[in-house]
């Protein structure tokens, strides 16, 4: 009997021990939580985006309020809440302490001090800022009211930022009063860690102004743009209008709330238009290489008099009537320049979906590029044991297939990189701000090589002409060797074409003869002219030229 007893007491003290302890520390002392701070976000140079600031959190232990009605009407006047809901959390019981109002200014702190209200406690925490409020507002995100991350960065690497809390632990007697006498323990928070983003804010802050300008010339739905680097897969700059101020978010209208700070750079999906035939050339380029018979060479002359195709039945037309002999025969590169339709049909065609399929899969359309942010889509590809000719047809110029922006931003810079798909990313470095020790490190990750070196230069050779004398020379910037291809496509709504309704954009590189920077500029819905030339590339030389003023590079024509 003895032996059971003590078997049991040593059962309840090694393996129940600090459990029980546990449980006997809260019925004899009370915590107040001491927040950590979140951690810092900043931009590729040091420069700060998100940051800390010191706010304050009013707490109440309801069996010492000394005076709840008279606290109550104190604090409903400096908080400006309700009275009788103060009231009651004041008189409540059963609990230790209750949460009045949390994110309070030092102001606001002051003056609750000031009030000496019994029972009315202060405890300092975190209050987040964003330094520049409506700038890079769909891939910062934004935190709760408790300070953890809801949407963006800020909740992708939440468990970095977010830190550990800490606590002050004071003795109470059983109804929960402090004891006069009673000792009090401070356990420190730990504040959170800093996240280094792979964003320039210089190169950001022009696509924000750009954007602005396009929506006030253009009167768009939304208007969209992303700078990467394609040698690493840096994404350097990354925004959408409309967007939000982090600092002032319209929490009471969730609806324009998450409208407006989502990324639809990589949520939405959309037809992308002339803009694919990138993948088209490249495909017919590479394939040609490799000795295919069905793949067309880049001297072959296309003999394109009607501009028009009829596949199963539909009819497949130029953008342009080909009056007086106009588009009549051209080479790839021309079909290119001119964005020739019926071209890039006959090249689809030629290769077969198994190789047109081969080509969307190396790409990586389909599947999500791996970006390190939640919610990223793969686009939308029809199975390819149901595709007809006509799919495949329309594939060819960038219709019956929807992709993200980002998907797009990928492909092409794949296809003048020199033929490898990297994996994008937004984070370079996690680092400790009190020892400034790295954490976690982030560099440039190779999918896949989608295309042969000379595949890549060839064409990126052909679209320095797209720029240079086609389609997108209003992106030009003179002495540069700006490459790129523009492209318009009819909006679907409701599974029809929307009539008057087009996605402009335009996508661009430079230096053509050895790609760094890449260019997307997406125009939703202008009104107006609707055509990429006109309406998307402009902006985009914008960019390019703020580009190259901003890193001092010298002309290379």
């Amino acid at each position: 009997m003895f032996a059971v007893i003590f078997l049991r007491l040593g059962y309840i003290q090694i393996v129940w021990g600090k459990s029980l302890q546990a449980r006997a520390g809260e019925q004899w002392q009370r915590d107040l939580p001491i927040r950590a701070y979140r951690g810092d976000i900043v931009d590729a140079n040091g420069k700060l985006l998100a940051t800390t600031q010191t706010g304050y959190s009013v707490y109440a232990r309801p069996q010492s309020v000394t005076d709840a009605e008279h606290a109550a009407e104190v604090l409903a006047d400096i908080l400006e809440i309700d009275f009788d809901a103060l009231l009651e959390k004041l008189t409540k019981s059963g609990v230790s302490e209750v949460t009045l109002k949390r994110q309070l200014s030092a102001e606001k702190a002051e003056e609750i001090r000031n009030c000496n209200l019994g029972g009315v406690y202060l405890a300092a925490e975190g209050l987040r800022s964003y330094v520049y409020g409506d700038f890079l507002s769909q891939v910062l995100g934004f935190v709760s009211s408790d300070g953890v991350g809801q949407t963006g960065l800020e909740a992708y690497y939440d468990k970095y930022l977010q830190g550990l809390n800490g606590m002050l632990l004071t003795e109470t007697d059983l109804v929960g009063e402090e004891l006069d006498n009673g000792s009090t323990t401070y356990i420190p928070a730990v504040n959170g860690l800093t996240v280094t983003l792979t964003v320039d804010a210089v190169i950001q802050a022009v696509v924000e102004n750009t954007l602005e300008l396009a929506m006030y010339q253009q009167n768009p739905q939304a208007a969209r743009c992303i700078v990467l680097d394609v040698t690493t897969g840096e994404i350097l700059a990354m925004a959408s209008k409309p967007s939000v101020d982090l600092n002032d978010l319209p929490r009471d209208n969730i609806e324009y709330l998450m409208k407006c700070s989502k990324n639809t750079l990589l949520t939405d999906v959309y037809e992308p238009g002339s803009t694919f035939k990138v993948l088209t050339a490249a495909a017919c380029l590479e394939e040609n290489r490799k000795g295919n018979p069905k793949a067309f060479s880049a001297e072959h002359v296309f003999s394109n008099s009607s501009g028009i195709r009829i596949v199963d039945g539909s009819k497949i037309s130029c953008w342009t009537k080909h009056a007086n002999g106009k588009h009549s025969n051209q080479t790839l590169s021309d079909a290119l320049n001119n964005s020739c339709n019926p071209i890039f049909t006959d090249i689809a065609l030629s290769l077969g979906k198994e190789t047109m399929y081969d080509y969307l899969h190396k790409f990586g359309y389909g599947s999500t590029t791996g970006i390190d942010f939640a919610g990223e889509q793969a686009g939308i590809l029809v199975p390819k044991s149901a595709v007809t000719n006509g799919d495949l047809a329309r594939i060819g110029f960038g219709q019956t297939i929807a992709v993200t922006a980002l998907q797009l931003c990928m492909a092409t810079a794949a296809a003048v990189n020199g033929g490898m798909l990297m994996k994008p990313y937004l984070v370079k470095e996690i680092s400790d701000p009190i020892s400034g020790k790295t954490v976690k490190h982030f560099g440039p990750t190779v999918v896949n090589r989608v295309i042969s070196e000379e595949t890549s230069k060839q064409l990126a050779t052909m679209l320095r002409r797209v720029v240079k004398e086609g389609g997108g020379k209003n992106a030009n910037v003179e002495g540069y060797q700006i490459g790129g291809k523009t492209g318009t496509a009819q909006k679907f709504v409701n599974g029809a074409l929307a009539t008057g309704k087009y996605v402009s954009s335009f996508i661009g590189f430079f230096p053509a003869s050895s790609p760094k920077y890449l260019v997307l500029m997406i125009v939703d819905e202008p009104q107006g002219q609707s055509y990429g030339s006109v309406v998307a590339a402009p902006y985009a030389g914008l960019v390019f030229r703020e580009i190259i003023n901003y890193k001092n590079i010298a002309p290379l024509e």
